[in-house]
């Protein structure tokens, strides 16, 4: 296992530890080089980079997704992880609440709607 792929693991499994696995595993039969890439690049390189701490990198990463509109399952996998690395409830609504200036209401709304189910989820 190379250095990237090693802080990358480490690093996603710190974030996401339930989901870490399964990404890896639901991508292994069929672009095995993506999970890869995911873990290297994003979590390996990104993640670790000095300048911002997790929870800040966390709460970039739900604006942008939310912002997006297009990807729910990841939206609701980095809630779960914002949360992870300290983010507290009101701050994830917050940052989703002020995508309603750059994304619209209906991306707001979604974002909302998959923190609803995140939180409902975890209790």
């Amino acid at each position: 296992m190379d250095k990237k792929y090693s802080k990358g693991k480490e690093m996603i499994d710190t974030i996401h530890p339930d989901a870490s696995k399964a990404l890896i595993e639901n991508l292994k039969d069929i672009a095995p080089d993506l999970g890869r890439f995911v873990v290297e690049f994003a979590y390996g390189e990104l993640y670790t980079r000095p300048g911002l701490d997790l929870k800040s990198r966390e709460l970039a990463t739900v604006a942008a997704l939310t912002a997006m509109g297009n990807a729910g399952p990841q939206l609701r996998d980095h809630i779960e992880g914002a949360l992870n690395v300290g983010c507290s409830r009101e701050e994830i609504v917050e940052v989703i609440i002020q995508m309603v200036a750059y994304a619209g209401f209906p991306a707001a709304i979604n974002g909302i709607e998959a923190a609803k189910e995140v939180f409902q989820k975890i209790g």
